[in-house]
């Protein structure tokens, strides 16, 4: 019997995994490192197969979800230099029945905690590790007491403590990028409401816009970088105003406007696939399994999915161990071919003919993707059924 389940991570997986669990009555409890749920500087997509899942998970949610953040109507892309290269529609809604839906993180984050009893969200506890036997989980936090479960779920991303207690594979794998971010209000007249907008150059250097809704806009700059241990002196706005110099606008409008302790400075990894996510009564969910570099917009999206499946074969099968087994042998394939597409078009856009490529995969229409972007957003959350 399922009593109780301890999940690291207040990130949108571990709230996503504990609302789905809350609605089948388990008693679902989230521990979260930081001392408070504050505002990250950062917005995200979710696309049909995240919403469809969010949906499963908390029927109405995607309603509240649709007032608070934007509908991407429109995807641009220009060189450095202010150059039109391609322009493209997004049809997610007419085709897959929901939209590219951009929204602040720490938005979509509120509105999840909001779905849970405010007593199973626990602030500042940082795990540690656990152990583990037949009958429970142990957990222990730094400085807090211990907390016992029958079941421990890592959604505490790339850096999990949990998967390194597991498993121990040590740091991520650098992939050679620094990325810059920040979220503000912000208008301009080159940046019309839905719409996401990447500027490019064949020096390995990309510069997104992107329309989050309500006057907010989110901004991401990447630019390859030989070791993430080198940062120059100065802060990180100077940096990034460094590496995008004599841009056309509106980039250089929008770094001045955005104050420097509000952008967000991070090396960009990931991690190769895991054979095992699940070891006795431990399993992994989101980044902490499958963490993604940012570039198909799918690592909070297949979280969302991990979040109802897991949440199915636990409140269905048998046992904890067929529960495991199930959801494993259920998302491992799928987000394994997502990791490896990621990655793979993520080193190609940053090439010397990164112009050419990302204009071929806008202007083809995605006729060579046409299969992938089908089997990935036409994803349907249904029951787990056991016999």
């Amino acid at each position: 019997m399922l009593k109780k389940v301890a999940i690291i991570g207040g990130g949108l997986g571990g709230l996503a995994v504990a609302i789905a669990l809350h609605k089948q009555g388990i008693n679902a409890q989230v521990y979260e490192k930081a001392r408070f749920l504050h505002s990250v500087g950062a917005g995200l997509s979710i696309v049909p197969n995240g919403l469809n899942s969010l949906e499963a998970i908390a029927p109405g949610i995607t309603e509240s979800l649709k007032g608070a953040g934007s509908p991407t109507q429109m995807l641009t892309l220009k060189k450095s230099t202010g150059e039109m290269i391609a322009q493209k529609a997004v049809t997610l809604m007419e085709k897959y029945g929901q939209p590219m839906l951009l929204i602040r993180w720490s938005r979509l984050q509120e509105i999840l905690a909001s779905a849970l009893p405010p007593e199973t969200i626990h602030l500042d506890r940082r795990c540690i590790g656990f152990e583990q036997n037949d009958k429970g989980v142990e957990v222990y936090f730094d400085g807090r007491d211990k907390v016992q479960a029958d079941l421990l779920i890592g959604a505490d991303g790339l850096n999990s403590a949990v998967r390194q207690t597991m498993i121990g594979d040590g740091e991520p794998c650098y992939a050679g990028r620094m990325s810059w971010r920040a979220v503000l209000k912000y208008s301009h007249e080159m940046l019309p409401a839905n719409e996401v907008m990447s500027m490019t150059a064949p020096d390995g250097k990309i510069f997104g816009f992107f329309d989050l809704g309500s006057g907010y806009m989110f901004w991401a700059a990447t630019s390859l970088w030989p070791d993430e241990s080198i940062i120059h002196t100065g802060d990180a706005k100077s940096r990034v105003q460094e590496k995008f110099l004599n841009w056309a606008e509106p980039v250089q409008a929008i770094l001045k406007a955005t104050n420097a302790e509000d952008i967000v400075e991070r090396p960009i990894c990931d991690r190769p696939p895991l054979q095992n996510w699940s070891q006795g009564r431990v399993t992994l969910l989101g980044d902490a399994a499958h963490p993604m570099v940012p570039l198909l917009g799918q690592g909070a999206n297949t979280a969302f999915e991990d979040a109802w499946e897991l949440s199915q074969h636990l409140c269905h099968a048998p046992s904890i161990t067929d529960a495991l087994v199930s959801y494993e042998n259920s998302r491992k394939p799928r987000t394994q071919i997502i990791q490896i597409r990621n990655a793979v078009q993520a080193n190609r856009s940053y090439k010397a003919d990164s112009e050419t490529y990302l204009r071929g995969m806008l202007e083809k229409a995605q006729v060579s993707d046409r299969e992938f972007e089908e089997w990935l957003y036409n994803y349907k959350p249904s029951v787990a059924a056991y016999t």
